[in-house]
């Protein structure tokens, strides 16, 4: 599937690893399920308007007041109405002024590791929030556990500087360290731990190969995640970042982290998979670096930076999104047994699934916004998924199961979902 031509192959890896081809590729294979030509599914447009007023009231019902936040790992660390990052940041010193750039750093540095640690955590899997007494599952879980372990120092090879995840300490991780910051035992399994181990561990090697983007001129040995907004004040010195280059950046300065499932032209080509029927083969994804561009913008703004343009980012294609659309009946699968069968992110039903899922989740945001009566800039894709579909997806999926698991069985390594 490779372009025989190097400059050619080296376009399309270029082409892949953007926000725009994500867009583009997906609608390719919405316009054939419209025709009723896609191979895995069928696609019901009726039932969107169903969806739009499901998610509307579910939009209604969690923010009355109309204030919809972004969609981001922050939302996660918030279960129970617990501000944790404002009490962390007060117990770290970092809630002055005069730290603004400083916590700024140490915002980007917490959320790139905790979206990291953020693939689905299985249906058994249980974290107790000590300092709340809650216990937590799924996403909100992952997120609060992220973030003790971050304000520890497990991530730092500081002990002066707990809130850094620097190189050095990012390669220091284990499995044993996470296991227990997670408190992972037998009867507490987390799906993909030595996964997720590894993302972190690839991410200090990265770093280390690449510095350009993780060091500032008065302190070059150390490397963090968090020093990429210093890069982008000396590359956007008007302060606007574009969604479209925050998201370049990170696909460029972070995409040598995942696994090489597929690489062209001798590029990473990251979330990205075959699929016989999209443009030029490929379907890229792209959902948790998506999924990090998201939760940079409120540290990105703390730091003094905005970031516009935010509907160049597309939908993100995962289990609640991609869940809500088949629980609703929006897209049906062709298969009697897809509902039954244990699916791998790579397996050709998944990658159109999760293709129609960002594709539907356009026009499904219009019309929650017509449902609302809102407009784009009032209710950007950022805040729909939110308000929103998000919600949405894990509501419905409760109404449906028990344990409100998602409708698709995925074998998760932990570096997708």
């Amino acid at each position: 599937m490779n372009a025989p031509d190097p400059t050619t192959a080296l376009a399309l890896a270029d082409h892949l690893r953007t926000a725009q081809a994500v867009r583009a590729h997906s609608q390719a294979i919405l316009q054939l399920a419209q025709r009723g030509q896609a191979r895995h599914f069928v696609y019901h447009p009726a039932r969107l308007a169903e969806a739009a007023a499901y998610v509307a009231g579910v939009i209604r019902q969690r923010y009355p007041g109309g204030a919809i936040p972004y969609h981001s790992r922050w939302r996660h660390f918030e279960p129970g109405g617990v501000d944790r990052w404002a009490q962390v940041a007060t117990s770290l010193g970092l809630n002055h002024d005069g730290q603004r750039l400083e916590r700024a750093r140490a915002r980007v540095d917490l959320a790139v590791t905790s979206v990291l640690l953020d693939a689905g955590a299985g249906p058994q899997w249980r974290y107790l929030d000590d300092a709340t007494g809650q216990t937590l599952t799924r996403s909100e879980g992952l997120g609060v556990a992220s973030l003790r372990w971050w304000a520890a120092g497990g991530l730092s090879s500081s002990p002066k500087a707990p809130w850094q995840a620097d190189a050095e300490g990012l390669q220091r991780v284990s499995n044993e360290a996470l296991a227990q910051a997670f408190q992972v035992g037998p009867d507490n399994p987390l799906v993909g731990v030595a996964g997720r181990v590894q993302l972190l561990r690839q991410l200090g090697r990265v770093m280390q190969a690449q510095p350009q983007w993780f060091s500032r001129p008065d302190a070059p040995g150390l490397l963090r995640p968090g020093h990429m907004v210093d890069w982008l004040f000396a590359h956007h010195p008007t302060g606007e970042v574009p969604a479209g280059a925050l998201l370049a950046l990170l696909l460029r300065a972070l995409g040598g982290i995942w696994p090489s499932r597929h690489v062209m032209a001798g590029q990473p080509l990251g979330d990205c998979w075959p699929h016989p029927d999209a443009p030029h083969g490929w379907l890229p994804f792209h959902k948790l670096s998506q999924w990090m561009a998201y939760s940079l913008l409120e540290p990105l703004e703390d730091a003094g930076l905005h970031v516009v343009a935010l509907d160049d980012l597309t939908g993100l294609p995962e289990y609640r999104n991609g869940g809500l659309l088949l629980d609703l009946g929006v897209i049906t699968p062709r298969d009697a047994t897809f509902f039954s069968h244990i699916w791998r992110p790579q397996d050709e039903a998944i990658v159109e699934w999760r293709a129609l899922t960002v594709a539907l989740l356009d026009p499904l945001a219009q019309a929650v916004r017509d449902e609302l009566g809102l407009s784009l800039t009032d209710l950007p894709l950022a805040r729909v998924l939110e308000g929103g579909t998000w919600a949405a997806g894990r509501a419905i999926a409760r109404e449906r199961r028990p344990e409100g698991d998602p409708p698709v069985q995925l074998d998760s390594d932990g570096t997708v979902f």
